[in-house]
C-alpha cells in the first residue's frame, strides 16, 4: 500500500515554516497520544505516522529529499518507521516544552507517560482534588492544608511487597526486563511488539513471600494532610500540579500526581471578568445630584469613592489597581463601581409632597434641563401627568 504523504498527514502546506510544522505535530501528537485513547489501535498507528512525517520534514536536510524525490529519496537516509510508542517518546519528547522539568506529555498524562519512557515498577495514579477559593484569597494567595486519602507505602515491608529481602527473585518469564519482545518479519520489513510481561507485570521481579500486612502489593491505604500554596490571580480552571503526592505505585512504583484544579466561589458583591472587579452600589437621587462620598468594600477591607455632582445612574467609576493581581505578572487589575440610583417604592405622605414640589422647578424636569434647549421634539412627543 503506498505511503501517505507527510504534508497531508501533518495537515500543513507543503511550504510550512519549521515552526508551523513543529506545531501541526504536536497537535496530531496530543490527539492521538496512547494514554488519551487506551486500547486504540487506531489511535496508535496515527500517532507514530505522524512521529514519521516529523522525522523528516522536521529534519532540513530529509525534508529536501523528500520534497525532491517523495518517499523513496529517504531510503538512503538514517530514517526508519516507528515501531514502538516508547521511542516516539524518546526521540521527539524535547519538543514538547520542559514546564517544571518535563514535556508536555508529562502535564497532560502525568506519570503514566513518565513511566513509560523509563520502564520499572508501575507509578502509582493519578488523584483529582477540587479546591474551593473566595475572591479575597485569591487577591492576596493563601496556602492550604488538604487531608487526602491515598496508598502510600508499607511501612512493614517498605514497600517491596516482601517478607524480607530475599524473597524478591527475578522473573523467570523476562528475565528481569519486565517486558516481552515478538520480532517478526513482513514484505515491509523488520517490526517488533513490545508488552509488558504478564508474569511480573512489566516489574522484573516476583515476589517469592508476600508480605502479611500488604499481602504483596507494598502499600496500604492511609491518609496525609498536604500543603499546597495558591499563588494570588489564579481563576477557576487554573490547576496546580503536586509532582509525586498521588497513590504510590505496587511493589516500590513511584508516586502519581495531585492535579489540584481550582473552583471560584461565586462572591456575595463582586462579579469578577479577567483581573478586574464590578461592583454595585446604590445611592440616593439627592445624593445623585448633590455629589457625595461614600465608602464601598474591596478585596482588601473599604474604600472611600467620590460620587460627583450630576452623576447618572449607570456610571462606571473605577478605581485603580483595586481588582485582582496578574498571575505571574506584575500589577493587578482594577474595581469598577457601577452606580445605580435607588428609586423608593413607597412613599408616605409628606415625602410624596416633597417629590410633587420638586417638579415644579426646571432642571428637575428633562423639558427644562440644561442642554435641551436645541431639540424640544423629542420632548413635544412626551406627554407627562403627574399621579
Amino acid at each position: 500500500m503506498a505511503k501517505r504523504d507527510f504534508y497531508e498527514i501533518l495537515g500543513v502546506e507543503r511550504g510550512a515554516s519549521t515552526d508551523e510544522i513543529k506545531k501541526a505535530y504536536r497537535k496530531m501528537a496530543l490527539q492521538h497520544h496512547p494514554d488519551r485513547n487506551p486500547g486504540n489501535k487506531e489511535a496508535e498507528e496515527k500517532f507514530k505516522e505522524a512521529a514519521e512525517a516529523y522525522e523528516v520534514l522536521g529534519d532540513p536536510a530529509k525534508r529536501q529529499r523528500y520534497d525532491q524525490y517523495g518517499h523513496d529519496g529517504i531510503r538512503g537516509t538514517d530514517f526508519r518507521p516507528f515501531t514502538d510508542v516508547n521511542d516516539i517518546f524518546s526521540t521527539f519528547g524535547d519538543i514538547f516544552g520542559g514546564g517544571f522539568g518535563g514535556s508536555i506529555f508529562d502535564e497532560m498524562f502525568g506519570s503514566q507517560t513518565r513511566q513509560r519512557r523509563r520502564g520499572g515498577a508501575a507509578p502509582g495514579s493519578d488523584l483529582k482534588i477540587r479546591l474551593k477559593l473566595t475572591l479575597e484569597e485569591i487577591a492576596v494567595g493563601v496556602e492550604k492544608k488538604l487531608k487526602v486519602k491515598r496508598w502510600k507505602p508499607c511501612d512493614v515491608c517498605h514497600g517491596t511487597g516482601a517478607r524480607s529481602g530475599q524473597s524478591m527473585t527475578t522473573c523467570p518469564v523476562c528475565n528481569g526486563a519486565g517486558e516481552i519482545r515478538q520480532v517478526s518479519r513482513s514484505v515491509f520489513g523488520q517490526f517488533v511488539n513490545i508488552t509488558a510481561c504478564q508474569n511480573c507485570e512489566g516489574e522484573g521481579r516476583v515476589v517469592k513471600d508476600p508480605c502479611t500486612t500488604c499481602k504483596g502489593d507494598g502499600r496500604v491505604q492511609g491518609e496525609s494532610t498536604i500543603k499546597v500554596n495558591i499563588p494570588a490571580g489564579v481563576t477557576d480552571g487554573n490547576y496546580i500540579p503536586l509532582r509525586g503526592e498521588g497513590n504510590v505505585g505496587r511493589r516500590g512504583g513511584s508516586g502519581g500526581d495531585i492535579i489540584v484544579v481550582i473552583e471560584e466561589e461565586q462572591h456575595q458583591y463582586f462579579t469578577r471578568r479577567d483581573d478586574d472587579v464590578t461592583l454595585d452600589v446604590f445611592i440616593s437621587f439627592p445624593e445623585a445630584v448633590l455629589g457625595a462620598d461614600i465608602e464601598v468594600p474591596t478585596l482588601n477591607g473599604r474604600s472611600r469613592v467620590k460620587i460627583e455632582p450630576g452623576t447618572s445612574s449607570g456610571t462606571v467609576l473605577r478605581m485603580r489597581e483595586k481588582g485582582i493581581p496578574h498571575l505571574n505578572s506584575f500589577g493587578r487589575g482594577d474595581q469598577l463601581v457601577r452606580v445605580n440610583v435607588w428609586v423608593p417604592k413607597a412613599l408616605n405622605a409628606q415625602e410624596r409632597a416633597a417629590i410633587k414640589q420638586l417638579l415644579s422647578f426646571d432642571h428637575i424636569n428633562p423639558e427644562g434641563g440644561t442642554g435641551h434647549d436645541k431639540d424640544q421634539s423629542y420632548f413635544a412627543r412626551v406627554k407627562r401627568t403627574p399621579s
